[in-house]
């Protein structure tokens, strides 16, 4: 409702409640044309990067783990610039294809370099931060080298949910969904892959399956998120660690619960955003990353 509410022109409850409903109310098409797809693609967009970050730190044994920070995120958006700036893609439809499988190639990248099934949670998030700042650079480097693409896709760099539209979220659904019954359903077999590969085997479940279904997820979530909205930090990293006090290490309730309030929490920064902006507005990628840096750094800390 406040998704809904906030804007440039702001809503009260029952405004909101009317132009749900009502096709014959003034606000109808403020609600259904612009503030229903951002709200709807928020919340898939916020699951979708919840859901990767869980299972990417149950998978790397890594509590520091997250799509953005292991380079995952730089994947899609390097390869949409790519795709941008030297093929003319400029539709969603477009670019994830090209993002899913920048996301693929570089959760593929990070595990080998990581030191694959001996991988550590420190090699991962050295190799995750070098793809990252590598690819970052050669983002800006395309975006810098093409006037037309920096236009295009300035918002879109920043991670932005303002282009939402009922296309968009209708593209993005088949995606999305692949993704999120893939990470649920991976939930009990990687539960046994955190105790060791042996004691996987010996529990029924093969570790190279599990692995091989959490990329697919990883890479459909990530993927598809990014190139809707752009590249989106700190979701996946928060969101587990303020669910696991509740829920225990267990996936079958980790991963439902932050599919949940992952939405929560980016539709609140996009609130924020057009709060604090106002009568413009924050891209949600900035508040996210503003409000994440710091809760990142305590968990450094703490991690020692």
């Amino acid at each position: 409702m406040l998704s809904i509410g906030f804007g440039a022109r702001y809503l009260t409850p029952a405004e909101v409640w009317s132009g749900l409903w009502d096709p014959g109310s003034p606000y109808y098409g403020i609600v259904h044309e612009m503030r229903l797809p951002r709200t709807l693609l928020g919340l898939m967009v916020g699951t979708g990067l919840g859901l990767a970050g869980a299972i990417m730190q149950a998978l790397t044994r890594n509590p520091l783990a997250d799509p953005g920070l292991l380079g995952i995120n730089a994947g899609a958006s390097a390869a949409v610039a790519t795709a941008a700036v030297f093929f003319g893609v400029s539709t969603f439809f477009g670019f994830v294809w090209f993002a899913l499988a920048g996301s693929a190639i570089v959760t593929a990248m990070v595990y080998a370099v990581g030191g694959g099934r001996s991988a550590t949670p420190a090699r991962l998030a050295l190799a995750g931060a070098a793809l990252n700042a590598t690819l970052l650079s050669y983002v800006s480097a395309l975006l810098l080298s093409d006037t037309q693409a920096i236009n295009k896709l300035k918002f879109w760099t920043a991670g932005s949910l303002a282009s939402a539209d009922f296309a968009t979220v209708e593209r993005l659904l088949p995606f999305f969904a692949a993704g999120l019954l893939t990470g649920l359903l991976v939930a009990r077999p990687l539960n046994a892959l955190s105790l060791g590969d042996d004691a996987a085997r010996a529990l029924g479940a093969n570790p190279s399956v599990i692995r091989g279904a959490v990329i697919v997820a990883v890479t459909l979530l990530c993927g598809s998120a990014t190139a809707a909205c752009g590249p989106i930090v700190f979701v996946g990293l928060l969101i587990p660690h303020m669910v696991r006090p509740f829920t225990g290490p267990d996936l079958r309730w980790l991963l439902p619960y932050t599919a949940i309030l992952a939405p929560v929490l980016l539709l609140g920064a996009d609130v924020l955003g057009r709060i604090l902006g106002s009568p413009g507005e924050l891209q949600v990628g900035t508040v996210t990353a503003v409000l994440g840096g710091p809760l990142f750094l305590y968990l450094v800390r703490a991690a020692k």
